[in-house]
């Protein structure tokens, strides 16, 4: 059974997810490991997780092992969300292995759900916009992001988020790739675009700075250059992804 510490899955010295032996009926099944199945209990009390407090643990995690810890980080938070229905407001129960909870009272099932994010680079002339928001550490800049509304694409919400917080028209929306992200939980959608224009209008409600760096810039980054302009991603995030890929010319 995975092994919790401070409300989130405990790692140890290697990075690696720590399991225990499985103790009475624990309520969430993980999923299997050939022919071994994987259990976790609910951690203990009431109020949801803030997930965002267990964001450096990912730079501890072992790749293999980061589906998992996803997994079990968000559906873990959704239990803690949604203990009560929110069609007749009974207490509800998990069930079929977690991933889902049953109302004794309405009959109504309720379903763990990912919200969609982009996140984009925009390029022009060779340059390439990154901002940084208010909670980033010093100097860290980082692909744009934003939740993408009810009945919009993936290119539509790209480049409404784009002109909100830069004030930028962009063209030519293509798919990367994604990632799952249990801050709470979330599917990151990631993209690459042009901008037709360079010219930035920030809104700093939402980004405390953007700006365009050149390929030697970002390259300079993502060598930790101590001369570099900003501090890049870390390398568990999708943004280092898009990064990597953007400097490499794919």
């Amino acid at each position: 059974m995975l092994a919790w510490d401070n409300g989130a899955p405990a790692l140890d010295d290697d990075g690696r997810l720590k399991w225990a032996a499985v103790e009475g009926d624990p309520p969430l099944l993980l999923g299997l490991d050939g022919d071994v199945a994987h259990f976790s209990s609910l951690p203990p009390g009431d109020a949801p997780i803030d997930s965002r407090a267990h964001f450096g643990l990912l730079g501890q995690l072992d790749p293999g092992d980061a589906p998992i810890f996803a997994a079990a980080l968000s559906l873990a938070n959704w239990h803690r969300r949604h203990s009560f229905c929110s069609v007749c407001g009974n207490p509800t129960a998990p069930n079929r292995g977690g991933w889902s909870r049953a109302c004794p009272s309405c009959g109504a099932d309720h379903y763990p759900r990912s919200d969609p994010v982009v996140i984009m680079l925009a390029e022009h002339d060779g340059r390439l916009l990154l901002g940084r928001q208010p909670h980033y550490p010093a100097r860290r800049f980082s692909a744009l992001a934003g939740f993408v509304e009810p009945g919009e694409t993936i290119e539509a919400a790209v480049a409404r988020e784009l002109h909100e917080e830069a004030g930028i028209s962009v063209r030519d929306v293509t798919y990367v790739a994604s990632q799952p992200w249990p801050f709470p939980s979330t599917l990151m959608i990631g993209a690459t675009c042009i901008a037709d224009s360079d010219s930035l209008t920030i809104d700093h409600d939402e980004l405390d700075d953007a700006r365009w760096f050149t390929r030697s810039e970002v390259e300079a980054a993502l060598s930790n250059d101590p001369a570099a302009p900003f501090l890049a991603p870390p390398r568990f995030a999708i943004a280092r992804t898009l990064l990597d890929r953007w400097v490499k010319g794919l």
